[in-house]
């Protein structure tokens, strides 16, 4: 009789749909985690009212955190103004569900937004200025110019150095990647207990990992949702997910 697959919950956010709001995950996300995690999918709407966050973990194997247009807002890590647009509602819900899995030593994975929000659950910090680099600094892109098509956005690239050793560089038997790189706000300092993956040219921390009390975390920067069937590292950061919330080591 076949094992029952795991199921990892996936954050979902708000998104105009029409005259309504949507409660929504792009479908990338959730075929290469249930394809390349080999796991059932459940996804978690960004909704305050009647949520309840050790509820909802308690009947979860894991969490994957997504990339969003939106973001967290500036006073989840202690500073004012910050650009929108926010979601404050799925601020709520994946900051409680983040120390939720943990405090159960479930696994907690996120991508992008998702990256962030393991940051912040952990009392990290977050930069916004990472869009265009200004000129004559010693920054890069992390994002491409507003005026390309959406695909264009997933094409602007970088290289990230991966820790030696650590779980990105076993994984993938590589000591640096090419990332795909749409990203504003990043990583300013970094929240308690997590160890660098990953380090975009100019410094910035672009992937991390934790174990915490049991908990694996493990976050990126990039997309490795985005044609993750074009790139064989893409689909390793979803099968470490999938072993992760079978509760095997990464």
């Amino acid at each position: 009789m076949r094992e029952p697959l795991p199921v990892v919950g996936i954050m979902c956010c708000h998104r105009d749909f029409g005259v309504e709001m949507a409660q929504a995950v792009m479908d990338r996300y959730v075929r290469a985690a249930m394809t390349y995690g080999q796991c059932s999918a459940l996804l978690i709407p960004a909704i305050t009212g009647y949520f309840d966050a050790q509820a909802v973990a308690s009947r979860l194997d894991g969490l994957l955190l997504t990339g969003s247009p939106s973001n967290v807002e500036s006073h989840r890590y202690g500073q004012a103004d910050g650009e929108g647009p926010f979601d404050p509602a799925r601020d709520e819900v994946a900051l409680s569900l983040i120390e939720s899995l943990i405090i159960a030593g479930r696994p907690v994975f996120g991508i992008c937004r998702g990256f962030q929000e393991i940051n912040v659950a952990l009392g990290g910090t977050l930069r916004r200025d990472l869009g265009q680099a200004a000129p004559g600094s010693n920054r890069i892109d992390h994002h491409a110019p507003a005026d390309v098509a959406f695909d264009a956005m997933f094409d602007h690239t970088h290289e990230v150095a991966l820790t030696p050793d650590g779980v990105l560089a076993r994984a993938v038997l590589h000591d640096s990647l090419s990332v795909n790189s749409v990203h504003f706000q990043g990583v300013d300092v970094l929240g308690d207990g997590l160890t660098v993956e990953a380090v975009a040219p100019d410094g910035i921390v672009e992937g991390f990992s934790a174990n915490i009390g049991g908990a694996q975390v493990l976050g990126v920067q990039w997309h490795p949702e985005w044609q993750p069937d074009r790139h064989r590292d893409r689909q390793t950061f979803f099968e470490l997910m999938g072993a992760a919330l079978r509760g095997h080591p990464i």
